[in-house]
């Protein structure tokens, strides 16, 4: 790892889950790597090109819109960022393809777009997202979009911060978390979780309502990182087991790529045992 890599390693940190743990986290990225097509300058395109997908599955909204894009039988140019090699770092990239240096991000004919929530909208409004997962009536809608907008600060905060506690810290650092600041994270953590069994998932096999939505995906993805910290939600939480069951099924075989590596790293298959 090269200084200038190495300077970035608590930044990548921020990024979703990144490692600088080349033995523990090279099985998962070889899958991945294998199919990489490496970002790529912009230049002028026809207007009936497919948008150019700027992600890395180790990132849990990376994989959301990865699995939206292919259930929803939209083409698109796979490229594919490698946070762990700071590639979003350079200065290329803040340039040519994400000011935020950041993933996912798109380009659509020379438009730049970033963060999921906005590019999912963005690509329902152009007719990419079907209905049925992403709903035009404005009812159906904004139940759909009270879901992604609480998740931001409750449930995906919380389960990255155990995420980056338990597993991702340690590998940085070398240095274990304290049993308190295991417990801290995970008390909020489950708190959000409680309100997703509890509420969400409360009368309805899917979070806002009877049949699968984009919801489902994004909370899915946010849940499954915690695999790789040990932690296993369906002990606890029947109705979120049930539920990723569903999602899981809804979605495969697209979900089951995207997971690929979180199976993995964390030593569980998609239908291991209890």
């Amino acid at each position: 790892m090269n200084s200038d890599l190495a300077m970035s390693v608590s930044f990548l940190a921020s990024l979703l889950g990144l490692s600088n743990d080349e033995d523990q986290m090279q099985l998962a990225f070889d899958e991945v790597e294998r199919a990489r097509v490496p970002f790529r300058q912009a230049t002028n395109l026809r207007m009936s090109s497919p948008i150019r997908y700027y992600y890395d599955l180790m990132s849990q909204p990376s994989r959301a819109l990865f699995i939206i894009f292919r259930l929803s039988n939209m083409p698109f140019e796979s490229c594919v960022v490698a946070l762990r090699n700071g590639e979003h770092l350079t200065e290329d990239f803040k340039q040519q393809i994400n000011r935020f240096q950041r993933v996912p991000c798109i380009h659509d004919n020379g438009y730049k777009l970033a963060e999921s929530v906005a590019i999912l909208r963005y690509l329902s409004a152009k007719g990419k997202i079907p209905e049925h997962l992403y709903a035009k009536y404005f009812v159906d809608q904004s139940r759909v979009d009270e879901f992604l907008e609480w998740q931001h600060m409750s449930l995906r905060l919380t389960c990255a911060m155990y995420f980056r506690t338990v597993w991702l810290d340690p590998l940085l650092t070398g240095r274990t978390p304290s049993e308190a600041k295991i417990e801290t994270v995970r008390m909020h953590m489950e708190r959000n979780l409680d309100v997703v069994e509890e509420v969400w998932l409360e009368g309805k096999d899917f979070l806002t309502g009877s049949a699968l939505s984009v919801a489902d995906i994004f909370a899915a993805c946010e849940i499954e990182q915690t695999r790789m910290a040990d932690y296993d939600v369906r002990i606890k939480y029947p109705k979120i087991r049930a539920w990723l069951k569903r999602v899981r099924q809804s979605c495969n075989p697209h979900y089951d790529v995207a997971h690929e590596f979180v199976y993995k790293i964390s030593g569980t298959g998609p239908q291991a045992k209890l």
